[in-house]
């Protein structure tokens, strides 16, 4: 069977008309996103349901219950949109970061678990500074998903530098959402023009672009979905790193902690980096064992 009957077939079966049994619309939705080849379908299609208004304590209680035509047909609808590569969090419109809720749709990057290994990073360098020598530096800061993490969690005072006019938006959303204003400041701006922004930091993070022109061309389905400016570092990836590591050390206090994200295998050039601006590089591993953070102490 081709791909686009094997696709036409997975998207009629998350199709509903009328009322429907719980169960029922919760298996057509999960089966509609396995056929699809969607890895943890039970939990997206729960995470569906619940979207389209349908509590998390119904699904697990009332598996009988019946359902309205009009939330089986959201459900559904939801679902296809899901089975044509969608991005789950866009559907969803909010995704958890470090047990913190950020709002997100498309313009703006989708918070992951490999980026919680750079929070953890300088979260434990933050713990260790007097209250009022945390004055932190979010550069490409998208959701504000790093910078928020650290003032909520850490007690960072942080300054948050997006260029991006719809990633700003969620960015601003974000701190309102987490209550964070009295804590985070949201700029505007270029981070590649270093001459906008002032001031000296404890602590200076970034998830940049890294991917290279070769990733791009081999996106995941989903990924493709997200701002190409906030995933594409130039031909080999690096490009950020150059302008970052170029000018940003001079606004790093003395014993202040400078940590970036790296993709897979940029550990070497990136460290290298590091080494010609003054910072000795150590490296971290996520979970899945790949070296995901490049950080230093500025002495």
């Amino acid at each position: 069977m081709s791909a686009e009957r094997r696709r036409g077939r997975q998207l009629v079966s998350v199709k509903s008309e009328g009322n429907l049994e719980l169960r029922e619309l919760l298996s057509r939705v999960l089966c509609g996103l396995a056929d699809s080849g969607i890895e943890n379908a039970g939990f997206e299609a729960r995470q569906i349901l619940e979207k389209a208004g349908i509590s998390a304590l119904k699904i697990l209680s009332e598996p009988r219950a019946q359902i309205s035509a009009e939330i089986a047909e959201k459900a559904c609808k939801m679902a296809e949109k899901r089975v044509s590569g969608y991005p789950l969090q866009y559907i969803l419109g909010e995704w958890e970061f470090f047990g913190l809720p950020f709002r997100v749709g498309e313009g703006v990057l989708i918070p992951r678990q490999d980026t919680e290994t750079l929070v953890e990073v300088a979260g434990e360098f933050l713990k260790n500074l007097p209250v009022n020598e945390r004055k932190t530096l979010d550069l490409c800061a998208g959701s504000g998903c790093i910078g928020i993490t650290l003032a909520k969690q850490f007690g960072a005072d942080v300054t948050l530098v997006e260029k991006s006019q719809e990633a700003f938006a969620y960015l601003e959303e974000n701190i309102a959402l987490n209550d964070a204003k009295a804590q985070c400041k949201a700029v505007i701006g270029d981070c590649l023009e270093a001459g906008e922004i002032g001031g000296e930091y404890n602590v200076i993070v970034s998830n940049p672009p890294y991917l290279t022109e070769n990733d791009m061309k081999n996106l995941m389905k989903e990924v493709t979905f997200e701002p190409k400016t906030a995933l594409y570092g130039g031909a080999d990836g690096l490009d950020f790193y150059r302008a970052l590591l170029s000018e940003y050390p001079k606004k790093l206090a003395k014993n202040g902690l400078f940590a970036v994200e790296i993709g897979m295998g940029e550990e070497k050039a990136v460290g290298e980096m590091f080494r010609e601006n003054g910072i000795e590089p150590q490296f971290e591993q996520d979970l899945c064992g790949i070296i995901r953070v490049v950080y230093g102490v500025k002495y």
